[in-house]
This record gives C-alpha cells, sequence and structure tokens, in this order.
C-alpha cells in the first residue's frame, strides 16, 4: 500500500541526519496521499540507521494505522490536524534543531531579517503560545496541531507563503508540497535560526527586512513571475541569478 510514497517519506527522513538537524530520533517526516485519504509517517522512536523503507506507518485521517508492524510516531496527531486544516500542504516536518529551539524555548518569533529568510518565508516564522496544564494533559499531540494553526488564523498567516512555526517551549514543525521540500524547509529555517541568532548579538537596531526586498526575494521564486532556477521564466533585465 502506497510503495512510491513510503519509499518518498523514508528518504526524506534520511535527510534529517544528513543535514544534522536531528539528534538521535528527535524528528519524523510524513507525506500524505490526498486522492486516498491516507498518509505515510516514520515510526516511533527508531534509529534513523536501523528504518527501511517498509517501516513507514500507514495512518488514515482518523489517526488509525491501517497499515505497518509498528507504532507510529508519537507526533501523528499533530501532522494530522495539520493536514486537515491546512489542505493544500503535502507533507510535514518536525525536528528539534538546535538554533530553531532556542527561538521556540525563548518564545521568540523567527524575524525576517534578510534576503536568506525572505527566499523561503514571506514574513516572519511566528511562535504560538505556549499550551496550557489542560490542553498537554488531555491531548498532547493533537492540542500541538490546533495552536499552530491557531496562531495561524489568528495572525492572518499564509501557510502555503511562510511554511513553518515555533511551537513555544517544543519546537519547529515545516511544510511543503512533498517530504524532500518540507526537509529542505527545515534546514533552511534552522539555518536562518543560527543567522538571526548572530544578528541579534552584534545590534540592537531595527534590522529587519524592508517590505520591497522581502517582496523581491521571496516572489522571484514563488508565484506566477518566478524567475529563480531553469524552470521559471527568465528576468527581462537579463542578470545572471545564482
Amino acid at each position: 500500500m502506497l510503495e512510491a510514497l513510503k519509499q518518498e517519506v523514508y528518504e526524506a527522513n534520511m535527510m534529517l541526519p544528513k543535514l544534522g538537524i536531528v539528534t538521535f530520533t528527535w524528528g519524523n517526516v510524513s507525506g500524505i496521499d490526498r486522492k486516498e485519504g491516507l498518509f505515510v509517517i516514520k515510526p516511533s522512536g527508531v534509529p534513523y540507521e536501523d528504518l527501511k523503507p517498509e517501516d513507514m506507518v500507514v495512518v488514515d485521517m482518523n489517526g488509525h494505522v491501517v497499515e505497518g508492524d509498528m507504532n507510529p510516531s508519537s507526533d501523528t496527531m499533530t501532522h494530522l490536524v495539520l493536514y486537515k486544516e491546512f489542505p493544500t500542504i503535502g507533507a510535514v516536518v518536525h525536528t528539534h534543531s538546535s538554533w530553531a529551539v532556542s527561538f521556540a524555548e525563548a518564545g521568540l518569533p523567527l524575524e525576517a531579517l534578510g534576503t536568506t529568510h525572505a527566499d523561503t518565508f514571506f514574513g516572519d516564522v511566528p511562535v504560538t503560545e505556549a499550551l496550557t496544564k489542560e490542553e498537554i494533559e488531555s491531548a498532547y499531540e493533537e492540542n500541538t496541531g490546533h495552536v499552530i494553526v491557531r496562531t495561524f488564523k489568528d495572525q492572518g498567516i499564509d501557510p502555503e507563503a511562510v511554511p513553518a512555526v515555533l511551537v513555544k517551549q517544543h519546537g519547529p514543525f515545516t511544510w511543503g508540497p512533498n517530504p524532500k521540500k518540507a526537509v529542505e524547509t527545515a534546514k533552511i529555517l534552522d539555518v536562518v535560526a543560527e543567522m538571526n541568532y548572530h544578528a541579534l548579538q552584534l545590534t540592537r537596531g531595527d534590522i529587519r527586512v524592508p517590505q520591497y526586498l522581502l517582496d523581491k526575494h521571496y516572489y522571484r521564486k514563488h508565484g506566477a513571475n518566478a524567475y529563480y532556477g531553469q524552470n521559471n521564466a527568465k528576468s527581462n533585465s537579463g542578470a545572471t541569478h545564482r
């Protein structure tokens, strides 16, 4: 069942240690088949070096395992809420990458300070409120998903334009159209967090990127008029783009 998606999700999970954004088993990737109403996710607590494509667990949209011999990730219900509430996404990633977690633990959003941020995130990456005692004790992982969704709705943020969040006192979640892209976004998030940390150590001045530069960098990679890379139309300026 969903053998191609299992392979895709497996390969994306294996990217996490290679990119240095997980320690031990502190991370997971899932991918969804919207047509089938099923998603595939890493099994809980299995070391990456022991994983195989057939170990990936298939889960339905009620959170029930429909195929797999192992328990799915403990974060499965968070992924499920995001798939239900963000209907255009195709994959979800959770890590405990050091720099992004530092901002999450401090309760600070990842502000748009430069073009590296603007290439991927069209605005600040938000931080959620802390979960309450009741939310943690009743349905912790499910409520983690709900606090993420609530943050985006309350702040009027488009989850496609800002495909990441910092859960306060916890860590980052990212998403994207497919597992590989969602993992790449998780790595970018951590790199940007490290850059922001160092920038904020160097100055207390206002170093936020101006809106026109944010617009330029985001839209040259995203949208109908994107020109970054080899598959988009070339810029009218004829300039060379990295």
